[in-house]
């Protein structure tokens, strides 16, 4: 099992910036193959090359025009960038103007997609732009809001990001954050109900409208992913995972596991090297 790389970000020089921007050449000096999780998004923009990132179990193939989005606490690794060049934004969640942070608000966000050729010279510029204004001889006195909006309008040429696929009405913006903050201890579609001040069937075709799935089902994959990653990275047991989560105990744990999965989560972990 690999070791995972627990990392915070850290803002170089006395300007506080809540961004900077990384060649991959940096990355691969930096990261050494190493699994991590962050507290920070990584945004990575392919310019040439072929490679590979495993994103919370899900292998991505990357290429020129590839965009790789990373969020906080998502675990990830670089499996195959020798030949990748391009650029890797690092930004705290708070750095975009607020208008900007709305599809990135989503639980666990990890996702990669292919950026329309019309718009990929716009796209660089945009990182090339921040880059220069974040560069530690250029950076701006502390409290200016340049760098902030710069990263703005590099994530609004991307868009649409994939999390706006499902960013959904209101109501389901407003049950996504809720179930992200609470799923470990509450599992029931009506307790968010209650908790938002909807019904439970408000809330389940709020969620159907932006994801095609259930309030119930959106509860239970967050469940699930946050499971695999406490049984791959972690090593905990069942018997763990179920006070982690907050099931009642390792057997509720299993079951709901096993009827996830289609395995039973000792198994599941072997199968993790």
């Amino acid at each position: 099992m690999s070791e995972i790389l627990q990392m915070t970000y850290q803002a170089a020089g006395p300007s506080q910036t809540q961004a900077e921007v990384l060649t991959f050449d940096s990355l691969r000096r930096r990261n050494r193959g190493r699994t991590q999780r962050g507290d920070f998004y990584v945004l990575a923009v392919i310019r040439a090359g072929h490679g590979s990132a495993v994103l919370d179990f899900r292998t991505h193939a990357l290429a020129e025009r590839t965009v790789v989005l990373i969020g906080p606490g998502v675990v990830h690794r670089w499996t195959d960038i020798v030949e990748l060049t391009g650029d890797i934004v690092l930004f705290v969640p708070t750095a975009p103007q607020p208008s900007a942070r709305h599809p990135l608000s989503g639980a666990a966000t990890a996702a990669s997609w292919t950026a329309p050729a019309p718009s990929w010279r716009l796209v660089t510029a945009a990182v090339e732009h921040l880059r220069l204004e974040t560069e530690h001889e250029n950076r701006a006195p502390s409290g200016t809001e340049i760098p902030s909006l710069l990263l703005s309008a590099l994530l609004a040429r991307l868009s649409p990001l994939p999390a706006d696929q499902e960013a959904g009405s209101t109501v389901f913006q407003r049950f996504r954050a809720i179930v992200e903050r609470h799923f470990q201890t509450h599992h029931e579609v009506r307790y968010y109900a209650s908790v938002l001040g909807y019904s439970p069937r408000t809330l389940s075709r709020a969620a159907h409208a932006a994801t095609g799935r259930s309030a119930k089902s959106h509860i239970n994959e967050r469940l699930l992913l946050e499971a695999k990653r406490l049984l791959a990275h972690d090593r905990l047991t069942a018997t763990r995972c179920a006070e982690r989560l907050g099931f009642t105990d390792a057997s509720n744990f299993s079951a709901f596991f096993l009827r996830e999965t289609g395995q039973r989560p000792g198994a599941w972990q072997a199968t993790q090297p």
